[in-house]
């Protein structure tokens, strides 16, 4: 009986310190990347070259809904000429929005909320290997022998849907 008196403090100061430790090992305790370990990360994942390549798709996009807006009607030349002046300042507006300049501070701040330093500095280290580079080269095809592969998959599918509307607008009316 005098044994376990001694020993129940030293086993309680045991988990407690386990305890200490593993709440200091949790995510909630990580400590937060720098904004200079985002910026590495950042650059090294080439985030500004890939939303510059981004946006003239962004652009074509806008571009092809005024196209679609405006297929069934006959504009004037002055409305033409309005609609002109309205997609040169959603370009400008779109641009401005989605710039570097205005994104970076946004960046920053969700992978501050996102990832803890050590992700960060993880990520940073992949991107600016051999391998995570390779993959930021390759990128681009992946997505679009994605798009290409998406695409030859779903063609079925539309070919289906447009039989199926077809019979529904061709079906005589039923009294």
């Amino acid at each position: 009986m005098t044994r376990l008196v001694p020993t129940l403090p030293a086993r309680l100061r045991r988990v407690a310190l386990l305890l200490a430790l593993a709440a200091c090992s949790s995510p909630v305790w990580a400590a937060p990347p720098t904004d200079s370990d985002i910026n590495r990360l950042l650059a090294a994942s080439r985030a500004q070259t890939m939303l510059d390549a981004a946006l003239p798709q962004i652009e074509a996009m806008q571009q092809q809904q005024f196209q679609q807006a405006t297929a069934q009607r006959q504009l004037t030349a002055q409305q033409q000429e309005q609609l002109q002046r309205i997609q040169a300042r959603t370009t400008q507006t779109l641009r401005q929005a989605l710039s570097w300049q205005q994104l970076r501070p946004m960046y920053v701040d969700l992978y501050k909320k996102t990832f803890s330093k050590e992700d960060v500095l993880a990520m940073a280290e992949f991107y600016e290997s051999p391998a995570g580079q390779s993959l930021l080269d390759k990128t681009p095809a992946l997505m679009q022998n994605v798009m290409v592969a998406i695409q030859t998959r779903m063609q079925p599918l539309i070919t289906d849907l447009q039989k199926d509307l077809e019979a529904i607008v061709n079906e005589p009316e039923k009294k």
